[in-house]
């Protein structure tokens, strides 16, 4: 196992048997203690493994882009964020507003939210605060 393999391991224990692959539970559960980059390299193992013919391929990359939008934000690179914003509404807009038991529409909402935030300021002010940082809901 790698040292990578090893950490996601850690990252997804516990939600095995929950009604949905670990790693889909990891990503929220990295995403909503903001440990964004952790949450792209959980997904990042099931949406690798799935392929580009899986139904979810551009479902899962959309979420990896969201969480890498906000890597970007905690190092400060904001126009990084808001290309990678743009990528990630346009493989989450493919998929219906409910999806996996996600509500993508409030996803695609969030997007709109920061993004307008980012550009409102002209580029100037990173609005990412540890207090006032995204939650993505997955309801049980």
């Amino acid at each position: 196992m790698s040292k990578k393999s090893a950490k996601i391991a850690a990252l997804i224990a516990g939600n095995e048997g929950r009604g949905f692959d670990a790693h889909y539970l990891g990503y929220f559960d990295c995403f909503n203690t903001q440990l964004f980059y952790e949450a792209h390299d959980v997904l990042e193992e099931l949406w690798l493994a799935q392929g580009k013919t899986g139904g979810n391929y551009a479902y899962y990359k959309g979420l990896i882009q969201l969480a890498g939008a906000f890597v970007h934000l905690q190092k400060q690179r904001l126009r990084p964020a808001v290309a990678l914003f743009n990528l990630a509404e346009a493989n989450l807009r493919q998929y219906p507003a409910r999806h996996d038991s996600f509500d993508v529409a409030s996803a695609l909402s969030l997007i709109t939210e920061w993004r307008g935030r980012i550009e409102s300021q002209n580029f100037s002010e990173n609005p990412l605060r540890a207090d006032k940082a995204p939650r993505l809901t997955l309801p049980a």
